[in-house]
């Protein structure tokens, strides 16, 4: 496979196979992601690798979480607090397509809630990674996040693996951050399921749209 090929490849999965992921290709992923581009050199991502028993104890404790409806103030704002109309309707649109796949209308909030919360068992995936950095770090350095994170996602492509970044566990950062036991002066970024895509899971018929090169590339002569 090349990289144009796990590029069109990759995508987010949210239903995965009850099949476990090797751990040294878990760790062997990480490092050679690690070749990512970074401003300065800096290299400011921390990633813990998440499964076996320590996958099972961290879903139960966020099992018990959402039985007892409990929050936590998030880390950061996921979306933007003011965002265009052509983003929100991006976000709005996939949102139906996945439901519309699932057969939970919008007005089932119920349904949608309790599906949504497959999020924090990773969609059945065995194992995941946790992506934390400093909190001092800016927005040059989150960007060489996003960088070594597709680095993981297109390598985890390569070896028949599939992904879903999952930004959502931002809104519970104490439990994640108690749970990897991390410095204080890191703050969590992100989670990422990793495992095997079971493809008659209906929410991975879903394929997410990109706009039309004409909105957002521009060629200078």
């Amino acid at each position: 496979m090349d990289v144009a090929e796990a590029i069109v490849a990759r995508r987010s999965v949210r239903g995965f196979l009850d099949r476990e992921v090797d751990p040294a290709l878990l760790k062997e992923l990480a490092v050679r992601a690690a070749r990512a581009a970074t401003g300065g050199n800096i290299q400011p991502w921390h990633v813990d690798i998440v499964h076996g028993d320590s996958m099972a104890r961290l879903k139960a404790i966020m099992a018990g979480k959402i039985e007892r409806r409990e929050t936590e103030t998030p880390g950061y704002d996921i979306y933007p607090r003011e965002m265009d109309d052509r983003y929100r309707q991006r976000t709005f649109a996939i949102g139906e397509e996945m439901y519309g796949r699932l057969g939970i209308p919008r007005e089932d909030k119920k349904a949608r809630a309790i599906w949504f919360a497959r999020n924090f068992q990773f969609f059945g995936a065995p194992a995941a990674y946790f992506v934390t950095v400093d909190r001092r770090m800016g927005p040059p350095q989150w960007s060489d996040l996003g960088m070594y994170l597709q680095n993981l996602m297109l390598l985890a492509v390569e070896h028949g693996l599939a992904t879903c970044p999952q930004e959502c566990w931002a809104v519970y950062p104490k439990t994640v951050e108690a749970f990897l036991d991390v410095p204080d002066e890191r703050m969590l970024f992100c989670g990422v399921a990793i495992g095997y895509e079971d493809a008659d899971d209906p929410a991975n018929l879903t394929r997410s749209a990109r706009a039309p090169e004409e909105e957002w590339l521009r060629v200078l002569a």
